[in-house]
């Protein structure tokens, strides 16, 4: 069963009035600005660029409102909030399912959890795959995994439990399962009532039935009182697409797959060209 915590998000002292703007209408206020972190912001396992850094940094001097998106945790989340020196604002983790407030010293404070029950996911992964590598996130601290995972491929600490059933004694926000050309059961894992996303051949992401990076975002623009088409997503995997979809202007990323880039507004450079750069100055100056 899917459990909700603390989905009341708090822009402020005072409550921001629902939006009134026509959803086309791009305005001259400020905007929402969703990044996907790894493949958009840097290549996974490297710090984001200076000029990366510098642009983020343009479009939240500007009043703008930069919401990192991204299928890490939040332990995998907070070192970027750090390079990129973002000091306030949101983060949207765990692909939709947990979303936490930057605070003045560049921490994350969780302002919600979404939850499902992974037995079900994890005894059929096993069943399937029986070498798989399973983990489900521990908010905030990391992950506890069956088996130690490869370095590279979780971010934050993890944890073996004694026995695989300890995997499933409480609901989850996440649950990641690795093994050689896994990403088909995604679509059978579909029918046990949760969102589950391959990320490539041999990974699959499970979050709550429902739940995307976008559902989070709808909730923290109706918070910042914004109008749909004042915002604006970059992506570049398949867990952004719904993200891109949402937005008032998606944006693909040059090196992403034929399907997102169908359905994004435009595409941009590859991240080897940092191809976020040229989105946020356009931002900027729109």
């Amino acid at each position: 069963m899917e459990t909700i915590h603390d989905t009341t998000l708090r822009p402020g002292d005072r409550r921001t009035p629902p939006p009134t703007l026509s959803t086309t209408d791009f305005g001259s206020g400020p905007r929402l600005v969703a990044l996907d972190i790894d493949g958009t912001l840097l290549r996974t396992g490297q710090p984001p660029s200076a000029q990366v850094i510098a642009a983020v940094r343009g479009v939240v001097d500007a009043g703008h409102n930069v919401v990192l998106a991204t299928g890490r945790s939040l332990a995998g989340a907070l070192p970027v909030v750090k390079r990129l020196g973002l000091r306030a604002g949101w983060v949207v983790c765990s692909n939709g399912a947990v979303v936490a407030r930057v605070t003045h010293r560049r921490g994350l404070t969780v302002e919600q959890t979404l939850t499902f029950d992974p037995v079900l996911v994890l005894q059929r992964a096993m069943a399937t795959f029986p070498d798989v590598y399973l983990a489900v996130e521990d908010v905030g601290r990391g992950w506890n995994v069956n088996v130690r995972f490869p370095d590279g491929l979780l971010n934050g600490r993890q944890h073996v439990v004694r026995r695989e059933r300890d995997l499933w004694e409480a609901p989850v926000v996440r649950a990641a399962l690795h093994a050689t050309d896994i990403g088909p059961l995604a679509t059978d894992l579909g029918w046990l009532a949760v969102t589950a996303t391959p990320a490539g051949p041999h990974w699959v992401d499970v979050t709550p039935v429902g739940i995307s990076k976008a559902t989070s975002l709808e909730k923290i623009r109706l918070a910042l009182g914004l109008a749909r088409g004042a915002t604006w997503a970059v992506g570049d995997g398949a867990n952004d697409a719904d993200m891109l979809r949402w937005a008032g202007t998606g944006i693909a990323m040059g090196h992403a797959g034929d399907d997102l880039k169908a359905l994004a507004d435009d595409v941009t450079g590859t991240i080897e060209d940092d191809g976020v750069v040229p989105i946020l100055r356009q931002v900027v100056a729109w």
